[in-house]
């Protein structure tokens, strides 16, 4: 009996070293999420980081609006008629993040929690269409999520039949980047989320965006930028004319060097008299 106790208490002993051990694992990875939104000289931007271990490991800022539509009443009292509440992203907004090796969230709430707006990102391997091509690690965003109040009633002015509505992406895969890189996009990019209301389609814009949710290498700084489809069209569409110009300016350059070459082999030429009978005195 007395070695049967002995071993039951040298169990307990090692259970409760590895609940010690777990505890104090789950503490060193102990993740922090902050809002920046003060650094950013636009005062519709808000920025967020996510640290773990004291290092930031997922950050985003972007400017965000939502537009929301919901029913009202119509004035005969039987009819409804659908509204659009359209919701700015404040500064000062709460964020909560995690992280991890291919999954990470962003998660942001405000008006006491009658606004919850939730990015989930993903990072995985993509095959190379050709053979002789290696395989390329990408990042993306696979999932958004807004959680809303109608009786919130700032935005939802005389909302039927208030209460809170979810809306989801659908098959998302939206700023597709290489892993290692951050994605920015000045330009506005919108997508669209069924909310659990009628599938009532709840269309997000972000704009002046740049995200890094993996591979940060330095702490509140992001990595090397990967430019938005609509960013590039534009940067080419303004260096476009500079170089249709330049090119214009050199071919008037290269024509009047020529002309002007021109004419000096023309002067050096022997003039032949142009009356014939100038020819017997010669």
């Amino acid at each position: 009996m007395e070695h049967r106790s002995f071993r039951t208490t040298d169990s307990v002993r090692a259970v409760l070293c590895l609940l010690g051990t777990l505890t104090r694992l789950l503490v060193m990875a102990e993740q922090e999420s902050e809002n920046l939104s003060g650094l950013s000289n636009n005062p519709d931007k808000d920025i967020f980081a996510v640290r773990e271990n004291g290092t930031t490991c997922l950050m985003a800022e972007f400017a965000g609006k939502f537009a929301i539509p919901y029913d009202v009443l119509a004035l005969n009292g039987i009819d409804l008629i659908t509204e659009t509440a359209n919701v700015p992203l404040p500064r000062g907004a709460g964020v909560e993040g995690r992280c991890g090796p291919t999954e990470a969230e962003l998660h942001i709430f405000w008006a006491n929690n009658a606004y919850i707006f939730r990015i989930f990102f993903v990072k995985e391997t993509r095959r190379a269409k050709d053979q002789k091509q290696k395989e390329s690690e990408i990042w993306k965003i696979n999932k958004m999520q807004l959680v809303y109040d109608t009786s919130e009633t700032t935005h939802f002015i005389n909302a039927y039949n208030p209460g809170k509505h979810t809306a989801n992406s659908h098959k998302l895969s939206a700023f597709v980047t290489p892993a290692g890189r951050s994605f920015v996009c000045t330009a506005q990019e919108t997508l669209t989320l069924l909310s659990t209301d009628h599938q009532k389609g709840v269309t997000v814009s972000l704009s002046d965006i740049q995200i890094q949710p993996f591979d940060i290498k330095n702490d509140f700084m992001f990595s090397e930028v990967y430019k938005c489809i609509t960013d590039q069209h534009e940067q080419l569409e303004e260096t476009l004319p500079l170089v249709l110009g330049l090119i214009l300016a050199l071919i008037i350059v290269l024509t009047l060097s020529i002309y002007h070459f021109h004419l000096k082999l023309t002067a050096q030429e022997p003039q032949l008299p142009r009356d014939r009978s100038m020819y017997k005195n010669m």
